[in-house]
Parts: structure tokens; sequence; C-alpha cells
């Protein structure tokens, strides 16, 4: 408590004025009169939540609560009873009132997934949040999944379907659109789920929401392929500048992006003596020899016709 020399109590003249910050009260110290029970808070707005390190609390100066997300089933503006045993004024609340507030907490936790599509989104959006980890995605793929995944709840696509090859359709169609270079086996692969139900799912959501899906850009995949393989800048720069031709004499059209990355890359190591075998290349990008060999030779083919 602090005491306030400058005012004065109204009823006995006592300058003995105190402030309760806990209750907003400036009360009289020697009769005990309130003199008012709204005081102004002169205290920052933010409150830190975030654990102290070295020592010292962190100064987080947010003052919202969690962000709205479309990738939590309730996006993020649902609320829960909390566990501290008080009330709005901070008193504990009665023992014999404990049971009757933890049963409330029950039945508060059971109305977040009351419907079927309640629990369809939680379970979905939970295995996505494990994707999220093993597939390196950001954020903004993932709200875009999160929203392709919503249309598709809407327009009944979920129904009589696996979530999780729904869930892979809608992460491929987000990272297509966002221009992540993600093939559909990776995501496949390392969500467990059938690339056939995977590549089923995902042309039922097209047809099913009209999508238009844009192409994928082969510089990416170069990018990708090249890291796998780990060749030097110097190749690296030789493959974007190769690709750049084959992109502006339409050399690439209806061929597969990551199996012409790797052609790119191949054929530039050969040209700069960097030593990388077939099999390399081709498990990078993953495709066969055979298939990296008549890309190559097709390659070779429209190049030496161009010269």
């Amino acid at each position: 408590m602090k005491a306030l020399s400058n005012d004065e109590c109204s009823v006995c003249g006592s300058d003995q004025i105190v402030t309760i910050p806990d209750s907003g009260e400036i009360v009289c110290g020697d009769c005990g009169a309130v003199i008012s029970d709204k005081i102004e808070e002169k205290g920052p707005e933010w409150r830190s939540f975030t654990t102290a390190t070295a020592g010292r609390e962190e100064n987080d100066e947010n003052r919202t609560g969690m962000p709205f997300s479309l990738a939590r089933s309730d996006m993020g503006l649902s609320t829960i009873i909390g566990r501290t045993n008080k009330d709005a004024s901070g008193s504990k609340i009665n023992p014999s009132m404990l049971s009757t507030i933890q049963r409330l907490r029950t039945w508060d936790s059971r109305t977040q997934v009351y419907t079927s599509t309640d629990r369809n989104l939680t379970q979905a959006f939970n295995e996505l949040d494990t994707l999220k980890d093993k597939l390196g995605l950001p954020g903004a793929v993932i709200e875009k999944t999160a929203y392709i995944y919503r249309k598709a709840q809407e327009n009944r696509l979920v129904r009589g379907r696996s979530i999780s090859a729904v869930l892979v359709a809608a992460i491929y169609i987000a990272c297509r659109e966002m221009g992540i270079p993600r093939t559909l086996n990776d995501i496949t692969t390392k969500s467990n789920v059938k690339r056939k139900s995977g590549s089923k799912c995902y042309r039922q959501l097209l047809l099913g929401l009209d999508l238009r899906i844009p192409m994928v850009d082969p510089i990416k995949c170069i990018a990708r392929v090249a890291n796998k393989v780990k060749i030097s800048e110097k190749t690296k720069h030789q493959a974007i500048n190769l690709m750049n031709t084959v992109i502006k004499n339409e050399i690439s059209a209806g061929i597969d992006p990551m199996g012409l990355a790797a052609t790119v890359i191949y054929a530039c190591c050969i040209s700069t003596g960097e030593i990388k075998t077939q099999k390399e290349v081709a498990n990078a990008a993953d495709i066969t020899d055979m298939t990296l060999r008549t890309r190559l030779k097709d390659l070779k083919h429209h190049l030496d016709l161009l010269n």
C-alpha cells in the first residue's frame, strides 16, 4: 500500500490516505472511509506471461492473447474454464463448490468438440500440426492448408474418405499455390498415406472446389535437388542459366519439373567436371535412372537443334 499526502479525507479531515491496488480503492487510514473505488491504473497495459530468463523477467508487451488461426478447430476464439480455484475477485472458491466447478470444467471441455464436424477438424488439425514439423512448412502454408480443408469440409468432400488422405491433398495444393517445392511423394511418405489415396483425393478436391493450380517453378526444383546432391555454386548457377534457356524455348512443356531439374543439374555437372553419378542425382529428384537418361537424351537433341 502507498500513502498519499496530497488528498484529505472528507469525513475526518485526515491526510492519511491509503491506496489499495488489488481492489482499486482509496481509503482513509484513520477512519476507514472509502473515498473512491475507481482509481486510475498507472501501470503498464501489458503483462508478461513468458518464462523469466537469466534471473530477470522478459518484457513481452503483447496486449492480446492467442492470434486468430484457421489451423485450430475453434479458430482460437473459444474460451475455457480456468484451472485456478479462484473467483473473479481473486478469493479462493469455497471447498463445497470445487466439485461443481470441476464438473463444469468437464462439460465445458466436452462441448468444445460436440458435433462430428468439430471432432473431424480437431483430428485433422492435430495431424496437420505434426506434419508441419516433419515437412518443415511455413505458417502461411499451414493456414492455406487449413482453409482448403475447411472448404472441403463445407462441401462434404471429406465424408467417406480418409482424413489423412484429404489432409495430404490439401497440403499438396497449398504448396503448389504458395510455390513451395514439395512433391506428393514427399508428403505421402511423411504422413504414412498411400500415394494412390493421396492423388485420388487431390483430384477430387480440384474438381469439387474448382481450383486452378499453377505450374511448379523448375528453378525452385533446381535449388532443392542441388541442395540434396551438394553440388558447387558454380554448377548451380550454370544449371539455373540452362533452365532459363529451356523454359524460354518451351522445352519444359509437359515434362515433370523435378525430372527436368535433375537432368539439367546432371548435364551441368558433366560440363563443369563435377563428379556426380546418375543414381545420386536421380535419387535426389525421386526419379529413376532410366528417366534421367531419357530426359538427358531429349535435352541434348533440343539444344542441338537450337544451336
